[in-house]
Order: structure tokens, then sequence, then C-alpha cells
């Protein structure tokens, strides 16, 4: 299986809340506002033409699948799955940032017409707003026995689609924090230790709601799976004194990498997949998922109101669920696998470099780490509006 290459793209999967203009509106939307825009569970679906039209559209990100390494045009296991399925695959790798594709699409689910996708990848917080406004269908389980056998226990029931009958983990990753140890000099262990002396305008935190508030809350104690709108601001409170007394030097989207690589920054906020990346080049640079606990997020399939070909979409999704080709999508994107099973084809992998994986962490979370680890309950359409509010003027966006 081939290793991932080093791509400074990548991140971009992780997309963050540019402006609250943008927030605001999409509240609106998902609220009581606009009561066109749900659409209710017997309008959502449309003829499927699966058994006799053999293909489906997939709409993803860049860089979020494995490629052959000779050429990069070719994608090893979706090809695998043409191959033994019948069913053609137009994969498009078109979603950039999950308000920019909202903005897309959403004209043709608010007007009951078909997406022109079968599938689609989005963050967790982006879909919760789909399964809320009815945009999404829900999946045939008995269509997908790998999923049903192989989820991760810890990503099976989030908040916003209890017992994930809406969506599917594409892959998973953990926010938490990295630091120079080397650097440094000691150990990170807790979120409050981003605010110690020797930090001082050396921190970075993310400038999006939705990616950096989690982490924050459970430096408090916070059981985020639960939180309120007193814990949400009594971080604020926090972040802002932190601000006032110059210890945070910036607020980031995925950028923070080159602040840890240069040394301007010795902790921040950080995603695990970009960690691993960053490690191969500067083993002194450490991810750590606090003693307090640390965010698990997803970003997840989903198979948007009238699409075509559902059927043939769920085969697609369970067939990423059987672990070979789970494995091998592991080992090349280097995300938090949500197909635990997977572990053990990549234990078994004649390459030592690719064999190796299957004990890292930040791939399959032992059972220390998964301990730590929890999936944030969403911040609803009531909600948005006035947390972002809060939360740009923060981040002076």
């Amino acid at each position: 299986m081939p290793q991932t290459p080093s791509r400074t793209s990548a991140p971009t999967r992780r997309s963050f809340l540019a402006a609250l203009g943008g927030t605001a509106a999409f509240g609106a939307l998902a609220g009581c506002g606009v009561p066109a825009a749900y659409v209710r569970p017997g309008d959502r679906s449309a003829t499927d033409r699966s058994a006799s039209d053999r293909k489906l559209t997939w709409a993803n990100w860049p860089l979020y699948i494995d490629t052959d390494d000779a050429d990069r045009n070719r994608r090893p296991t979706l090809e695998a799955f043409e191959r033994r399925t019948g069913i053609s695959v137009d994969y498009v790798e078109e979603i950039n940032d999950n308000d920019e594709f909202f903005g897309k699409i959403s004209p043709a689910l608010m007007s009951h017409r078909p997406t022109g996708r079968d599938l689609i990848v989005i963050s967790d917080w982006m879909c919760a707003r789909y399964v809320r406004l009815g945009w999404v269908q829900a999946m045939d389980r008995a269509r997908q026995p790998n999923v049903a056998r192989n989820l991760d226990p810890l990503l099976r029931s989030p908040a916003f689609d209890p017992g994930r009958r809406f969506t599917v983990p594409w892959q998973s990753g953990i926010t938490g924090i990295a630091y120079d140890h080397r650097r440094l000099g000691r150990e990170i262990r807790h979120v409050s230790d981003l605010w110690a002396d020797d930090l001082k305008g050396r921190v970075t935190l993310l400038s999006g709601l939705d990616e950096a508030f989690a982490l924050l809350m459970q430096g408090d104690g916070v059981d985020i799976t639960r939180w309120t709108a007193d814990d949400f601001h009594r971080m604020c409170d926090q972040v802002e004194r932190q601000v006032r007394r110059g210890q945070i030097r910036r607020f980031t989207g995925n950028d923070y990498t080159k602040d840890l690589i240069s040394g301007d920054v010795l902790a921040c906020q950080a995603y695990s997949g970009d960690v691993i990346q960053l490690q191969a080049d500067n083993p002194g640079i450490r991810f750590v998922v606090p003693e307090e606990g640390a965010e698990l997020w997803s970003d997840s399939l989903m198979i948007p109101d009238l699409a075509r070909h559902k059927a043939n979409a769920e085969r697609l999704i369970d067939y990423y669920y059987a672990p070979e080709p789970a494995a091998r999508l592991a080992a090349w994107v280097n995300y938090v696998c949500p197909v635990p099973a997977a572990r053990d084809v990549l234990a078994d992998s004649k390459d030592k470099d690719t064999a190796a994986l299957a004990d890292n962490p930040l791939i399959f979370p032992d059972s220390g780490m998964r301990r730590r680890l929890a999936v944030a309950r969403d911040i609803t359409s009531t909600e948005r509006a006035e947390y972002a509010r809060r939360w740009n003027r923060i981040a002076g966006l």
C-alpha cells in the first residue's frame, strides 16, 4: 500500500467559517424563518435508476482518496469497486469549503430539484444542517452490512444523527494540540498549558467557531456532548482574557502548520492528520490529546434528496467499510480510520512502513486515547448567529 505523500493542500478538508454573514444567513435558512426550505420525508426520494443505470456521481474534497504513485489520476480503491460491481463512478473533486458547496447545491435542494450528485462528503457540523432541513435521504442498512458491522462505536450515534441513519463517516480526525517539543523543552498535557508564560505570543487557535470551540470547552471540564450556553460564554471569556494579555499570536485557518514549522509558534490547536505529515520532516513536533479530552470529528458521506442512483451510492459506501479498502485508504489519507478492523490489515502488510501505521494512535487511537475522545454536539440553527457573532469578534473575523 502506498504511503501518503506530502500534500500541502490536504488540510483544506477542515474548512473554517470565514465571516458571520455566511453563518448568519445559513442559520436563518435552517431555522423556522424559511419553512419552505424543509423537505418532508415523503418528498426526499426519487425513482432509483441504479438497477438499469450502473453509475453514480460522487462529490468529494481534493486529495481525499488514495491515488496511484505512478499516476495520480488513478484511484486504486475506486477502480477496484468499479471492476467488482460494474458501477461507473464519476468522481468530482469539487468541494473546497463547506459553506461554498452549500451555496452551490442549496438552490436545487430548496426547490425540490435533483442536485446532479448521488453522494457528497461534508463536515459533520454542516451535515447537521442538511439533516435538520431534510435534504438527505436515510440509508438502507440492509444494503450496508459492512457499515453495520465495522463502523467505529465512537462514531455510531452523534447528537445530530442518532444511529447514523443519514450519514456515514468517510474519514475522521481529532482536534487537539500540536507543539514543538524540541524548541519548547517540555511536555504539554492540558489545554491550560497553552496559557503558560513561556508560550506568551507563541500560541495560535483555530479561527473557525465549529473547529475551535469544543477543545477549549473540554479544557474547562465541559462534557461537549451536552454543552450549554453558559459553557460557551465562559469559554469565550477565557479566550478574550488570553487575547488581551498577548498570549495568542493569532487565529488561523489551516495555515497554522507554517507557523509551527517556522518556530514562530510553539503550540497550537491542530488536526491529527496534519501532524502525521509534519512529523515526517520534524519528529520534534508532537500531537497531544489533552487529559481533559479532545474532539473527535468526521467528514461524512450523505445521499442528497432526489438522488437518481441511491442503491449504487449505498453499495459504494459499504464497499469502503470492508477492512481491505478501508486500510488502503487509511494508509494514504492518514486521518483517523472509522473502520477499526482495518488495523489488522495494515499490521499484516509486508511493507514495514505500512505495517507501522497500524500502531499509530492518530490513525487507530489506542484505548487510553479513545476514553478521552468525544463527538461534540453541534451548534443549533437558533444558537449559531449569536455564537458566531461573539466568536468572530474575538477571532477578528
